[in-house]
Order: C-alpha cells, then structure tokens, then sequence
C-alpha cells in the first residue's frame, strides 16, 4: 500500500544535493530528453494536422465531393441524371462540366493543361475557385466569346495576363488531304485564379462549358456532373449510394478516391513519425533507468537504515519510483508547454528564418503548400503526454525493485 512516508521521502531524495553531481546531471539530462520528446512529438503531429486540413480544404475548394460521369467521359442524359441526384440527401449543389486535355502557346511558351468547360453561375456551387479570383471573374466567361480563365502559376509559365492572346490545341484534329492537323482555337484571357495548390495553379484553365462542347465536339453531352455535399465526410457514403441508385451504369467517385494516394501517405507519415520520435522518450525513459540505479547504489546505507526502523521493501520500492516519476513529470509538462507554444508559432518561425537567411524552406513548385500551418488535437496531446508519462513510470519499476531488495546488514558491514 502506497504510504505518504515513501512519498515525503522521495521527493527529499529528488530536492536534495547529492554526493554524486554526476547522478544529478545524468537526471536532469532525462528531463531534458523527456521534455524535447514530448515537444517535437506535439509540433510535428499538429504540424502534420494543420498541412493535411490545409490541403484538404484547398483541394476541395477546386474539386467536387462527388462526381457523377459517363464511362467514356461522356454523359448524354445529364439533366436527367442531374434531376435525380439533386433529390439525395446531403447535396446541396450540382453543376455540370466538361474536362479534357490540351496545349496552351503563347510564342515560345507552351504548357500541357486540363481544360474544364464550366458554366459560371453554377460553378460557385461546387467549387471555391470563384473566391480565389485575383484578376477577372467567373462572369466573364461567356458563351461563344471563347475566354479563358488560367492558374496563377500556368499564366506565369506562359508569360500572359489579363487582356492576352493564347493558342489552345487539342488532340482532336481536323482530317485533311495532308493529314490530321491539330484543331486550334484563339481564346481571351479574362481572368487569373490563385487556388494555391501547385497542381491546380499550374496546369487548369477554365472556359464556357458551351464553347468547351463545340471545341470537343460533345454535341450537347458533358464529362459529368459535380456535386457539393453539407459535410464533405460524408463522401463515401453518398457515392455508394448513388452508384446503388444507378445500378452501376455511371462512373461515380468522390474526393477521397481522386486523392487516395495522398491521403494514405500523409496518415502512415504521422504514424511513422509518431514512432520514430517516440525512441528520443525511450531514449529518456533508458537514462532515468540508469539514474535510478546509480542513486540506489548512492543510497544503500540510508535504504538499509530505513529498512532497519522498520520500512517495507513496499515502501523502499515507492521511494525512488516517486523519485522517477518526478522526473517524468515534470519532463512531460514543460515538454507540453513548449510543444503547445511551439506549434502556436512553427509558421512564424519558419517565416523569421527565411528573411534571415534569404531562401525558401518550402517553394510552392515542389510542396503543394509553402508555409506550416499547425492545429492542435487535444487527443493527440493528450495521446502523446500520457504514453510519455506511462513510459517514465514504467522505467522506475526495476531500479525501485533492486531497491526494494537490499540487505541492510550486507549495505551497513562496510559503513
């Protein structure tokens, strides 16, 4: 039974001087260890959160939750289809659209894009891209004027702004005595979108769904039909749904699908990191093992004469794992306040450190976003400083156990 003696006299052992410094330095250094294992567990896992809610926001501002299309990317019977999906539940937006393939020239400058045909009053319903404007807007895509609205970065490769001129070739050619030549189209550039995921500013440029119809030849036909759910989550549940509903005759998937890939790596990068960071507190666990048994060795005279007054091998046990889980204690909680403070600010100081040295950690052309944003779970905290706090008393258990088996007449012969 744990008694306060055991209690008061752990915690003097913790306060006290000791003969050894080196016991001392050796526990502090396992705070230390436990406190910067903690920290860089909370910053890395809510770094890690912050960038995957990031994304996914940004990714869902310029994709649909669900997409409804036929298997040849051709869908005759769309305002028939796009009747029946408004009456599921969850959805609270549907537009069609038209999405292929194509070369922009401006010049000497090219770039292969993908071309989506949008109608504009719909497209707000689906999609962000109309609040990510920074020159025109979706209104000024109109049918038959043949506009086109570009990324930030795909405008930038081709060297054009609002008011120019680009080239658009497509695959499908026109048949002539000389061969299949290209079809070629001038459009209009009227506008300019910031999505801020390089996959997006880079390589997608909207036109007129109509305009998008008479370049490809669709007749009055679309790719498909995108739909704009109240909880995002509920993605997979209402394409299955629907892929029930129409009996498999269409092609239906939803964002989680699109990005499946991404999605499974950031989930096992957390889970990998979470272990690799995990050994620096076994690291600490390991030194507060070592240092519980050199401050037993320290104390075999005054654990023998404890247990000559009459103190318990239950009692000697209690002590010292007092004294280690002192140490993990108070590890654990200034490796809290750090980690919780560090997260807090992570992007400030990432963005400190690139004004002094004059680069950039994270240009935008190789990670999909350029900065650190961090949110704080509190289960992950919560996760993280009780399995630190259970590792450091786990640690005590032996060293307090080789206490708890001390003669006092072999440690007081000597003495």
């Amino acid at each position: 039974m744990f008694r306060p003696l055991p209690l008061f006299v752990g915690l003097r052992y913790f306060r006290a001087k000791r003969r050894n410094q080196f016991i001392s330095f050796i526990s502090f250094m396992s705070m230390v260890a436990i406190a910067i294992g903690v920290m860089a567990l909370i910053t890395v896992l809510s770094v890690m959160n912050g960038f995957q809610n990031e994304l996914r926001t940004r990714i869902l501002g310029m994709v649909s939750d669900v997409t409804v299309s036929g298997y040849d990317n051709r869908l005759n019977d769309w305002q028939a289809v796009l009747q029946q999906v408004k009456s599921q539940p969850h959805v609270i937006g549907e537009a069609p659209y038209i999405e292929d393939q194509a070369m922009l020239a401006n010049g000497a400058n090219m770039s292969g894009t993908v071309i989506r045909g949008v109608i504009p009053g719909d497209e707000p319903a689906v999609s962000d891209v109309g609040k990510k404007m920074i020159i025109g807007s979706l209104s000024d895509l109109k049918a038959g004027a043949y506009n086109i609205i570009l990324g930030r970065d795909l405008a930038y490769s081709l060297g054009v702004t609002a008011g120019d001129k680009v080239i658009m070739m497509i695959s499908q050619g026109n048949v002539t005595p000389a061969g299949i030549i290209p079809r070629l189209r001038r459009f209009t550039v009227v506008g300019i979108f910031n999505a801020g995921v390089y996959q997006y500013d880079s390589a997608l440029a909207l036109i007129d769904m109509q305009d998008a119809q008479t370049l490809y030849g669709m007749g009055a036909a679309v790719t498909g039909i995108r739909l704009k759910l109240d909880n995002n989550l509920l993605a997979p549940g209402i394409a299955r749904q629907l892929a029930t509903a129409f009996h498999g005759n269409y092609y239906i998937s939803d964002w989680t699908q699109q990005n499946a890939n991404l999605w499974k790596a950031i989930a096992m990068e957390k889970t990998v990191m979470f272990v690799i960071l995990s050994l620096i507190d076994l690291v600490a666990a390991i030194s507060i093992v070592i240092t519980l048994v050199m401050a037993v060795t320290d104390k075999q005279a005054d654990i023998a004469i404890l247990r000559t007054l009459g103190m318990t091998p239950r009692g000697i046990m209690g002590i010292f794992v007092v004294q280690g889980t002192l140490i993990g204690f108070l590890g654990t909680l200034l490796g809290l306040i750090l980690g919780v403070l560090l997260a807090h600010n992570v992007n400030n100081i990432l963005e400190f450190l690139q004004h002094v040295f004059h680069t950039q950690f994270l240009p935008s052309s190789v990670y999909y976003i350029n900065n650190l944003p961090a949110d704080i779970y509190v289960s992950d905290v919560l996760k993280i400083t009780i399995a630190s706090f259970l590792l450091t008393v786990l640690s005590t258990l032996y060293p307090a156990w080789r206490a708890a088996r001390t003669q006092p007449a072999e440690s007081l012969r000597y003495e």
